[in-house]
């Protein structure tokens, strides 16, 4: 009785973090995992342009290659999106900018954030917070379509509207939707059933 409790709590905690799918016109589909208990401003300002389907039909609009792939700000004919209110930068709590992390962008001014977000195609760990920087915060991690993040980063770009790495084939987010965990069961006595995005 006693492990069947703890195996229901071992899933509603894995539960507690959001998933999220964005399929990608002509590339597929990217799940990414939120980190709500880490960074519940940022997460909770994501989710409402998800909610609000304020992602659908915008674009990655600034691809850099080793680097990081930019969108949600844009649509396809370059014209900025609305935006709440910027957000408090969470990064001191968030996740390392590493490969295959989700992250808000901002400007030079640390609690500028509002609905753009970029995906890490390096390591790159100096956008961390540190003593000397405020970082910037990253609170998701790709769980699949990590080789369609990599196919985009790779795509060409050139300068136009005044505006630099730009695709220029447009690569246009479909839409982005909290989708429900998947279950697993691993072999073994105890059959634990575990969640994941």
């Amino acid at each position: 009785m006693k492990g069947a409790l703890l195996a229901l709590l071992g899933v509603a905690a894995a539960s507690a973090s959001t998933c999220v799918e964005l399929p990608i016109e002509d590339y597929g589909k990217v799940r990414i995992e939120l980190t709500d208990d880490g960074t519940p401003r940022t997460v909770a300002n994501f989710l409402s342009y998800v909610d609000d389907k304020g992602y659908d039909g915008t674009i990655f609009h600034r691809v850099i290659e080793n680097f990081m792939i930019q969108g949600g700000g844009y649509t396809s004919s370059l014209k900025a999106t609305s935006t709440s209110s910027p957000i408090k930068d969470e990064a001191s709590t968030g996740l390392s900018n590493s490969y295959g992390t989700i992250a808000m962008a901002r400007t030079s001014q640390a609690d500028s954030a509002t609905n753009q977000f970029f995906i890490n195609t390096h390591d790159n760990s100096y956008l961390d917070y540190s003593s000397s920087s405020d970082g910037y915060c990253a609170f998701g991690t790709v769980t699949s379509g990590m080789d369609v993040v990599d196919a985009i980063s790779e795509v060409a770009t050139h300068t136009t509207s005044g505006m630099s790495d730009v695709p220029k084939t447009l690569v246009v987010i479909k839409k982005v939707r909290r989708t429900d965990r998947s279950y697993s069961t691993p072999a073994g006595p105890r059959h634990v059933r575990r969640t994941y995005c």
